[in-house]
């Protein structure tokens, strides 16, 4: 992942969170429903959080499995500073700073999520990440990545973007604050929704599927098969 993505959210860490449901004109269904897709056999499993930033998509899934074990991994130690200030010294967390497609992972997981993270990388990055991630997970696991994507044509790329510039203006949200997230965007490397799946597959997910999806964010789930 590149310094420009790092240096944006790094400035970003401060007031990511409290941005969020401006920023993101579907929140509750986006991460409602990604929510209810980590679905684990049992109730104290491993999730990893892939770019997982201030840990707002662990949050929500620590309410779901309050027995859970958490490892969030980002590259912006700035936005990992905000995810210890957030859950403290709870055990059941533990961060690393560093590039999650490159880390030298130990063990396996329940359960690996994601969210608004994995859309910054090159497409052959995404590709190998998912084969990662496959191997990753204990049989049975799951895989949940909160995105965005990319429209099926240019046209449907420019209407979400006109669609989501109206919204976060409307938003209540800074001059500053509006700018700052349009720069940010400008390092998207979205991926169509069809492109994601096949790459699923191709990593060895027997079931994956875009079970979520409003204009330029989607909810993809991928099992791994016993």
């Amino acid at each position: 992942m590149s310094d420009i993505v790092k240096k944006h959210f790094d400035a970003a860490a401060p007031h990511y969170d409290r941005q969020r449901r401006q920023l993101i004109p579907c929140f509750d269904d986006f991460y409602g429903l990604a929510t209810h897709a980590v679905a684990c056999a049992n109730e104290n499993p491993r999730i990893l959080d892939l770019g997982a930033g201030t840990g707002l998509f662990s949050s929500f899934v620590r309410s779901k499995y309050p027995s859970a074990s958490f490892t969030l991994i980002d590259l912006s130690e700035e936005m990992l500073k905000e995810a210890l200030a957030r859950f403290g010294n709870d055990p059941a967390f533990s961060y690393i700073a560093a590039d999650y497609t490159s880390y030298s992972y130990s063990g396996q997981y329940d359960a690996v999520i994601s969210s608004l993270s994995i859309h910054h990388l090159a497409h052959p990055a995404k590709r190998a990440l998912f084969a990662t991630i496959h191997a990753l997970l204990t049989d049975g696991g799951v895989f949940v990545n909160a995105d965005q994507a990319a429209g099926a044509t240019p046209y449907w790329d420019e209407y979400y973007m006109s669609e989501w510039l109206k919204a976060i203006r409307k938003s209540g949200l800074s001059d500053d604050a509006i700018n700052a997230s349009i720069e940010r965007r400008k390092v998207d490397i979205n991926a169509g929704v069809e492109d994601q799946l096949s790459w699923l597959s191709e990593a060895g997910f027997a079931e994956s599927d875009c079970i979520y999806k409003h204009h330029g964010f989607a909810v993809f789930t991928a099992i791994k098969s016993h």
